[in-house]
């Protein structure tokens, strides 16, 4: 048996500046339609499907993205770039910082909903401390 993720929906208040600045901070192709959504498409065939929420509360989630070591510094240029607030953790109590957790880099910031977001370079569970 081969079970592998391949989308979600995002409930956003605009879909289209939603999708739009998650594929502008991780450097993605720019989202495309597909029936009431918009599609940030993945390099591994998942996607994340940003739909207007209408008048259903958007209620924030946690995204969390795998990437590169070398495209950590690009990434996290953009959020600075954009002058986002950004934390080590996901309660928001280290703000500024990058964790190193699991002998990588990470941090999170928000989207123009409230998701949170991650962006990091080492799976937590790939060995090293949490701390």
């Amino acid at each position: 048996m081969s079970i592998r993720f391949n989308h979600t929906i995002v409930h956003s208040r605009d879909k289209a500046t939603s999708a739009a600045f998650l594929a502008g901070i991780l450097g993605l192709r720019t989202p495309s339609p597909f029936g009431h959504f918009l599609v940030v498409e993945f390099d591994n065939g998942a996607s994340l499907d940003f739909i207007d929420a209408g008048d259903t509360d958007v209620v924030a989630q946690h995204y969390a993205f795998l990437i590169d070591e070398e495209d950590f510094d690009v990434v996290f240029g953009r959020i600075e770039a954009r002058g986002l607030d950004f934390w080590a953790d996901p309660f928001k109590q280290h703000p500024g910082e990058i964790n190193r957790h699991a002998g990588g880099r990470g941090v999170y910031f928000d989207d123009p909903d409230g998701h949170l977001l991650e962006i990091l370079t080492r799976p937590y569970d790939s060995g090293g401390s949490r701390d």
